[in-house]
C-alpha cells in the first residue's frame, strides 16, 4: 500500500472534515462571527443612544430660573427661583413663611390665600417670578407687633375656627372682603368668602367675625 492509501477504518465519515469536535466548521465560524458582530454593533447603537439620551435628561434637567425682587411684610426680598416655583412655594419653603397653607394646590379651596398689591390671590395659582416689584403680605404681616389685627381679634372672639387649617386664607380673605365694601350682609360676605373652604364647617362664626370686623356687629 502506498503512503497515500489509506485503509477503510482510516477514511473519514462523509461529511466528517477531519477536525476535532471542538474546532468549529465553516458554517458555526461564520454563524457565530456574524452573531457577535450583530450583537457588538447593536451594543454600540444602544449605548450611543444611551449616551445621547442621558445628555439630553441632564440638559432638559436643567430649569430655567428667574431672579425676582419683591417686598414680603415689608421686607424687601431678592431670590433666584425655577420658574415655576408658585408664589406659595416662595412663601414657605425660600421664606419659611409657613402661616400660608397648602391645601389643595389647585386653587379651589382658598387656604393659600395672602395679598398682592392689596389684591387677595391664590397663591399656589401665582407664579412668583411675575411678581417683580409686588408687595405681598401674608398673614404673619397682619398683626402689630404683639396686637393681632381686628380680624384675627374677631376669630378669637366668635371661636372661628376648629382645626384652623384654613383660617389665615380666611383672614386673608375676610380682610379684603371689607376692604371691598361686600360685607352688608351676611349672604354678601357669604358670597364673597365662597372661595374659601372650611372643612371643619365654621362658616356660621366666621360670618359674624367678618360682620364684627366690619362693624356690623
Amino acid at each position: 500500500m502506498s503512503p497515500t492509501e489509506l485503509t477503510e477504518s482510516e477514511v473519514p465519515p462523509p461529511g466528517d472534515s477531519g477536525e476535532s469536535p471542538t474546532t468549529p466548521t465553516r458554517r458555526t465560524f461564520i454563524a457565530t462571527t456574524t452573531a457577535v458582530g450583530g450583537a457588538v454593533v447593536a451594543g454600540g447603537l444602544i449605548a450611543g443612544s444611551g449616551f445621547i439620551d442621558a445628555e439630553e435628561a441632564a440638559a432638559a434637567g436643567a430649569a430655567p430660573s428667574g431672579r425676582v425682587s419683591l417686598t414680603v411684610n415689608g421686607t424687601r426680598r431678592t431670590v433666584t427661583v425655577d420658574n415655576r416655583t408658585s408664589l406659595l412655594d416662595l412663601l414657605r419653603e425660600h421664606f419659611g413663611l409657613t402661616g400660608s397653607k397648602k391645601g389643595c394646590n389647585a386653587g379651589a379651596c382658598g387656604a393659600c390665600t395672602v395679598q398682592v398689591d392689596g389684591q387677595r390671590v391664590n397663591s399656589c395659582l401665582t407664579l412668583a417670578v411675575r411678581l417683580e416689584g409686588a408687595e405681598v403680605t401674608t398673614i404673619e404681616g397682619l398683626a402689630e407687633g404683639d396686637e393681632l389685627h381686628p380680624l384675627q381679634q374677631a376669630f378669637v372672639d366668635q371661636d372661628a375656627f376648629q382645626c384652623g387649617y384654613c383660617t389665615p386664607g380666611q383672614i386673608m380673605s375676610g380682610v379684603s372682603c371689607i376692604k371691598e365694601g361686600h360685607t352688608n350682609s351676611p349672604e354678601e360676605i357669604r358670597e364673597w368668602m365662597s372661595g374659601n373652604i372650611c372643612r371643619c364647617g365654621c362658616y356660621v362664626k366666621i360670618v359674624r367675625a367678618v360682620e364684627q370686623t366690619a362693624g356690623r356687629k
